[in-house]
Formats: structure tokens, sequence, C-alpha cells
């Protein structure tokens, strides 16, 4: 999530947000190590400034505020959504992020930017943070104080409904007896589950978050987000999303996914029959039963090649490989699942990373979370790829190397589409064969076999075309539930809604409700999800020019170079179908997706098979050391479980971390 995405006090101490006991005097000492020069707090009277140095101090004075207020509200994300000792409410998250927002919102600082911007070259540094500036700011000034007024309803409603939703107990009704589980866990057991009654009451469970919810306040908050959307000339609050964080309209937008989803309509609905044919009819495409058939058994047997405990250091050894570097950053990984905690993976970033005024460089701090179970079948390889994910955003958000942290924070105007791309070009790698032939390894120290990966092709490859129909109902889904008419919007009309929209998009309901998606309650997330699908276009994309330049992805050393000058180093500052575009040669288009849809099975194993064996002829000897150049702790909750600063390395840590796992799950295994 940046989630994601997605992605603030006036007191005078930088650290002035609630440490909570698991960040002790060492979690300051993460920031102070490199704090900041003090700066006067900017005011915001917009007198004459005309020389080099009044921009210099305009500039200056942003960038501390920013990055001070922006820290305070990260903090507060992290402590609640993480659900921390001492952070049990959520007011503290809505009054850092308001007073964020204030600042974001003053118009004295757009009139100041636009003033400067005619006394500075357009090419310069500072003319170019003007511009990003510029752009910032126009995304978060309403002009209307009835908009202002319903958007701090809005958050105030929002943080009522996301406290409430961390208390819900989820969970199914098996032989009788409620057996308690949280979303991850009545997922898995969707995937996985034997038995169909129990698969069944797990897909039961989790619609009871659409009925929670929809009885719990997101009725309200979808009327209080269209209202202010229209005070500000929107048509309503997705147009207002989606213009600000992408640049261009809902209408572009819809072209794109409109040509997506006609393009591959015909291809879903033959894997369908096909699958219904094969599975034993029409009872197979059962939201409980799809997921399971296709794939079910092969998760089982794959299970032991991705032991959780390893995840870390197979991650480290993978970015390593191909040469990603997180300059310098520092990095809480909180990775197992547990109660009360936010029911979503998601990177974050309370310190941008960016390039101060004397030319130093301030290296990121970064807040990541996972939710595994490593006592449960499958959640291995779903754990690995969320981490795969979320590093991969914090290694993009490490390597923004811009005069301003609003160059490298994820919110608006930073693309949705553009931060989803990084995370998820790096995590489609635990997929490709010679990945696997390397990093699948079993406790006993054995790699996956072939026979094992053709198996998984066989019994996917035909049906990933549910994977972008799931992906795409999303943006579907919220387009039209922010079209509906105020009166229109009931609790009833919002479930019927994505009923029929699960049915119109995926050929019937999603073995994932629509309303269990967490994005849809979050602001920083809400009208988010089309993200994903451009983003994936841009991978499939990105992956083609790779292969066609240096025939293979994993292990190579000149990814991370690439990535890092291409898409990485710019941040906001360009648009993202441009940054695509000047990558890999052509414009953004889903015909790289649609083609490896339309290819064959037997060319899909013929292909991964020759990747898998000439990474296995390889050498096998391991790195004796990993250097990522950064600071890791892993934590769980408030608990520090191992800190690469004290284990002394990188693979230090990552002893302890499978230590701790295999210990703390040994009975459940």
């Amino acid at each position: 999530m940046r989630l994601s995405p997605a992605f603030l006090s006036t007191q005078a101490s930088l650290f002035s947000a609630r440490l909570s006991p698991a960040f002790p005097s060492t979690q300051a000492s993460l920031f102070s190590a490199r704090r900041l020069p003090s700066v006067a707090l900017f005011a915001t009277s917009t007198g004459a400034m005309t020389s080099t140095s009044d921009v210099a101090t305009f500039l200056n004075g942003v960038n501390s505020d920013y990055e001070r207020l922006h820290r305070d509200f990260e903090m507060q994300f992290w402590g609640t959504k993480m659900a921390l000792a001492g952070y049990e409410t959520t007011d503290e998250l809505t009054r850092t992020k308001g007073e964020m927002e204030a600042f974001l919102a003053d118009e004295s600082k757009l009139a100041k930017t636009r003033e400067l911007l005619g006394t500075v070259p357009a090419a310069s540094d500072d003319g170019k943070t003007l511009k990003m500036l510029e752009r910032t700011f126009g995304c978060y000034i309403m002009e209307s104080e009835e908009a202002k007024a319903l958007r701090a309803e809005a958050t105030k409603i929002e943080g009522q409904l996301e406290s409430a939703r961390n208390k819900l107990t989820l969970g199914a009704t098996i032989d009788g007896k409620f057996e308690e589980m949280s979303s991850v866990g009545l997922r898995n057991k969707v995937r996985v589950g034997a038995d169909e009654k129990v698969r069944k009451a797990c897909y039961e469970g989790l619609t009871t978050i659409g009925d929670f919810v929809t009885a719990n306040g997101f009725v309200e908050l979808v009327k209080v987000r269209n209202r202010m959307a229209k005070k500000l000339g929107f048509l309503n609050f997705y147009y207002y999303k989606v213009t600000n964080a992408e640049g261009f309209g809902v209408k572009a937008l819809f072209e794109i996914l409109d040509t997506l989803e006609e393009g591959t309509r015909p291809i879903m609905e033959a894997a369908r029959k096909r699958f219904a044919e094969e599975k034993g009819g029409a009872n197979a495409l059962e939201p409980w039963n799809l997921s399971f058939l296709m794939a079910g058994d092969v998760t089982r047997r794959m299970d032991p090649y991705f032991p959780f405990e390893k995840s870390v250091e197979q991650w480290g050894r993978s970015f390593s490989a191909m040469n990603i570097s997180y300059r310098g950053a520092t990095m809480d990984l909180d990775l197992l699942d547990r109660k009360g905690k936010y029911s979503n993976g998601f990177c974050h970033w309370p310190q941008p990373a960016w390039v101060k005024p004397d030319g130093t460089w301030q290296p990121s701090t970064t807040h990541f979370t996972s939710l595994a179970d490593p006592a449960a079948v499958g959640s291995g390889l779903t754990g690995l790829t969320t981490l795969m994910h979320e590093a991969g955003h914090a290694a993009h958000f490490a390597n923004i190397e811009m005069p301003s942290p609003l160059f490298s924070q994820e919110r608006s105007p930073t693309s949705v589409a553009y931060a989803e791309l990084q995370s998820m070009f790096l995590d489609s790698l635990v997929g490709d064969a010679d990945w696997m032939a390397k990093y699948a390894i079993s406790r006993e120290g054995e790699a996956i076999p072939w026979d094992l990966i053709a198996d998984k092709i066989k019994a996917t490859h035909p049906y990933k075309v549910f994977a972008l129909r799931g992906m795409i109902a999303v943006p579907y889904f919220e387009k039209a539930l922010y079209e509906m008419a105020e009166e229109d919007v009931t609790a009833e009309s919002i479930k019927a809604l994505a009923d029929k929209v699960e049915r119109d998009i995926q050929g019937g309901l999603s073995p994932r409700p629509l309303l269990s998606v967490p994005h849809l309650l979050s602001d920083e997330a809400s009208c988010y999800y089309h993200g994903y699908v451009l983003a994936e276009m841009g991978v499939h994309q990105t992956r083609e020019f790779f292969l066609k330049r240096d025939g293979y992805i994993s292990d190579n050393p000149k990814v991370g170079p690439t990535v890092t000058q291409a898409y990485w180093k710019p941040g906001n500052s360009e648009p993202f179908l441009s940054l695509v575009e000047n990558l890999t040669g052509a414009p953004l288009s889903g015909q790289a997706w649609v083609n490896e849809l339309k290819q064959s099975v037997e060319d899909v194993l013929k292909e991964e098979k020759v990747t898998y064996d000439k990474k296995r002829a390889e050498s096998a000897e391991e790195c004796a050391s990993i250097d990522l150049d950064m600071r890791i702790r892993i934590v769980d909750g408030d608990e520090v479980l191992a800190d690469t600063s004290k284990e002394g390395s990188f693979l230090g840590a990552c002893k302890v971390f499978e230590g701790y796992v295999q210990k703390r799950f040994a009975k459940k295994e």
C-alpha cells in the first residue's frame, strides 16, 4: 500500500509525536542523527521576495516545516495501524493529519510559489522545486470553506470507522463453533482449505466485513466525500481523487481501463467456461471454490519451499544481486499477522529521502508491514510476495534524489500508478521459474523441483485473466459508487452494487469480496486501485524491456541501476506515463499484458524450463554477506525481534528472526 497507496504538529519540538515503547530512545536517534538545521517556522505572509536568498529562505522553510509535520503524522499513522501501545484512539492521527493538510492547503504558500516562479529559471533546481510545490499545493487547497468543513467531517468519520474496524472480531463458524481469524487468515483458508464447507464458511466470514463497514459509517463517509468534491467543482469524489493523483481525468483513465476490460472479456469468458468443464461443473466457479480448485493443491505442495522465516534473507539476497541500494535508509519491518493490526500490507516514510540545501543526502526512514502467519499453508509464499512488494516501495522512495522532501512523499501529486509500478515489478519476480530455482529453497536446503513449477504453470496460466479482472473490478466499483445519487446511497444499495460489479466484471462473485478491500475506507487509498491496474500494465511493459535488452531479470545487476536512474531518482517531478515511455521506448499500453494472457501453456512451459535449468546450472554458492546500505529493525508490534545494528549485519539479523519464527511457530507446523 502505498496503499496504499497508501500516503502535523505546530509544537516546536521536532519529535513532538508520541513514540511507542517499541520505539525507545533508539527510534528518536534514527531521525535526530541526521536532524536538519533548525529553521524558524515559515511565516505565511507573502511580502516581497525577489532575491535568490529569499527563494532559498522560502524553500528551506517549506521543506523543513513539511518534513516535521509529515513525520508527526506518519508516526501516528504507524502507531495506530499497528495497534501499538499508546495509540488506542485515532484522535492524534486525526489531529496530525489535519495539521499536515492545513499546511499543504495554505493559499498564501501557493501565491508565494507562483510569485517566485517568475524570478528563477524554469530548468533550475529552484524552478523545478517551485513548479512541484505549485502542483502540490494545488492538490490540497480548498477555496470553499464548506469543502474544508466537509473534509474535516470525512476525516473524523474515517477515523471512527477505522477504529471500529480494528476492533471487529472476524472468523468463521466451523462444525458449529466460531473460530476467530483475521481477514488474512480467512482469505488463506478460502485459497487452500481442503474442506469445501470450511472454505464456504470462511468466505461468508469475509462478507461480514461489508455488512460491518456499511453499518458503521461507510455510507455517510461516501456521502460526505462526494459533497466535499462537489463543493470544489468536481463531479464527485472519484473524479477529485483521480485528477489530483494522476494529473489526468476519469475519462482518460477509463478509456485505458475500458480497452483492457473489453480486450480481456472474451479471454475471461472462455477461461470460466474451461474451468467449469475441467473442474466438475458450475459449482467450481463458486467464490469459495475457484481459488482452491485452481491452485490449492499446488499451493500446498509448494509451501515447503517458501518457509517464511527465510523470507527476509531471500529478499535481501535477491535485491542485492540486482544491485539495489537503500542509500543509508533505516527500515522498520512488522511482518507477522496479529489481532488489531491493519489488514493490508503497506509502506510509509516518516522521513522522506532528499538532497538538502547544502548538498548533503538525507536518507529515508521506512515503516512497512506484511501479514504473515507462518503456521498457515501458503502463507510463506504470500508473505514473501508482500515483503518483496513493500521492499520495492521502500527501495524506490529511498532513491528519490531531488531537492525537497515533497518530491518523495507518496500522496498527491505523486502518481499512484508510478509508485505501484516499482513494487509490483519487483514482486513479480517471485513467480518466475529462474527466481524460484535459486530462492525457493526448503528448510532442508532443497530447491523447488521443475515438475512442481510446471504443475503450477499448468494450473494457473490459463486462468491468469481472473486476477486481471479482479483487479479492474475495484475501480469500476468505486467509480459507480461515487456516481450514485446521494439519496440512493444506502447500506443495501452499496452491497448490491458490489455484487453487481463482481458479476459484471469477474463473471461471478469474487473470492475476495469487494467490500473487504481495505483501500475503500482509507482516505489515502480510496479511489486508488486504478493505480494497480496501470502499474501492472507498466510492469509487463518494463519486464518486456529488460527481457529484450538483457535476456533476464532475476539476479540481473543492471536492473537496480537502470530503474534507479529512469524511475526512482526523479520522484514526482515527471509524469508516470512519460517515465514508462522514456525507459521502454513506447507509450504505456496493456499489450504486453494481454500478449502474456494469450500465450499458450506449452510456450510458457518451454520458456520457463530454459530459464530454470540455466539458473540451476549456475554456482549455488551464496554470498557470505549482504549489504543493502541500510539499517533494519524487525518488529512485532511493540517488540523488537532483530536489529542489524545490534546483530552486526543484515544476515545476522536474518538469523535472529529465523530463530524467533521457528521457535514461536514450532508447535503449529
